[in-house]
């Protein structure tokens, strides 16, 4: 496999689990029953379904964890965030606390994206700002 299947394969697990995220935002339903529903139902193929429930799993179990560590780089309160901002922002800092070998760029990008395509038409600039500040203070 090369790196760039490998990069789509993750950038995948990352679209599924922002999707199962949202899901769970909604009806709370457990992470591990979303990932089940989402592998029994979708085309895996070409997912990394590791990735996928590491993420999905991640930020449901630690999100009190990530919203204190997110909290200090926002400019607006967190009930103000539009729900797939704050998803997009959870995944981006789960990855950027329990996922050391990507690097912090390619995270930030990855949120950036998922952002552009899922986001409010604006929403991705504000997404690299906050989790430039997370990552810088992690850093530095």
């Amino acid at each position: 496999m090369t790196g760039r299947t490998d990069f789509s394969a993750k950038s995948r697990a990352r679209r599924r689990a922002l999707q199962g995220l949202y899901q769970w935002h909604i009806n709370r339903q457990e992470a591990e029953e979303i990932a089940n529903q989402f592998v029994s139902k979708q085309d895996f193929s070409t997912v990394d379904e590791a990735h996928f429930r590491l993420l999905l799993a991640g930020v449901v179990e630690n999100e009190d964890t990530l919203l204190k560590q997110l909290t200090p780089a926002l400019d607006r309160p967190l009930e103000q965030l539009d729900i797939m901002e704050k998803v997009v922002l959870l995944i981006g800092v789960f990855e950027l606390l329990h996922c050391p070998q990507t690097p912090w760029r390619v995270v930030i990008n990855e949120c950036v994206d998922l952002s552009k395509r899922f986001g409010s038409e604006q929403g991705y600039a504000y997404i690299n700002g906050v989790l430039d500040k997370v990552a810088t203070g992690l850093h530095h």
